[in-house]
C-alpha cells in the first residue's frame, strides 16, 4: 500500500487504540518497546502508565517517543512521534489524574466505566499517572 497523505494518518492513529510505544533506555540509549492501550484527542496521544516502570523513567530521562500502530491486516502503518510529558501520580481518588486516567480506559473502551470510584482507587494503589504526546510528525506519508 502507498503511503498515506499526512490528513490520513492522522485518522489512522486515531481511530485506533492499540499499538507499541517506544522510548529510549536510560540504561544504554537503545529502544524500549511496550504494547499499549492509547487514545488521541485533538492531535494529543495519552496513555496510562505506572510509576517505576521503565518506560515511565525512559520518558523522564528522554521524553522523545514514537508510537507504531498498525492496521488489522498488519501491512498498513503509521509512526506517530513527539516529545512525551508526564502527569502528577494518582494521588487520591477523584484527582485530576485519576480523572484523566478514567477520561483515557472510556475513550479506548467506547464506554463509561461500571465503577468510576473502585476506578480511581485502583488508579492510586498502582501509581498511575499519564503520559502524553503531542504529535509532531507521522510516517510513512506522502
Amino acid at each position: 500500500m502507498p503511503p498515506l497523505s499526512a490528513a490520513a494518518a492522522a485518522d489512522f492513529v486515531a481511530e485506533r487504540h492499540w499499538g507499541v510505544i517506544v522510548t529510549i533506555k536510560v540504561s544504554d540509549g537503545r529502544p524500549q518497546l511496550s504494547n499499549i492501550g492509547y487514545d488521541v484527542r485533538d492531535g494529543r496521544v495519552r496513555v496510562s502508565v505506572t510509576d517505576g516502570r521503565a518506560k515511565t523513567a525512559n520518558v523522564r530521562h528522554d521524553p522523545r517517543v514514537s508510537l507504531h500502530v498498525t492496521s488489522d491486516d498488519f501491512w498498513t502503518y503509521v509512526v506517530a512521534e513527539g516529545e512525551a510529558s508526564l502527569s502528577a501520580v494518582a494521588a487520591q481518588p477523584g484527582d485530576p489524574t485519576c480523572r484523566e486516567l478514567l477520561d483515557v480506559y472510556e475513550r479506548i473502551r467506547g464506554e463509561p466505566h461500571p465503577d468510576p470510584d473502585d476506578f480511581h482507587r485502583a488508579m492510586v494503589d498502582e501509581r498511575r499517572l499519564v503520559l502524553a504526546f503531542d504529535i509532531q510528525r507521522h510516517y510513512p506519508t506522502t
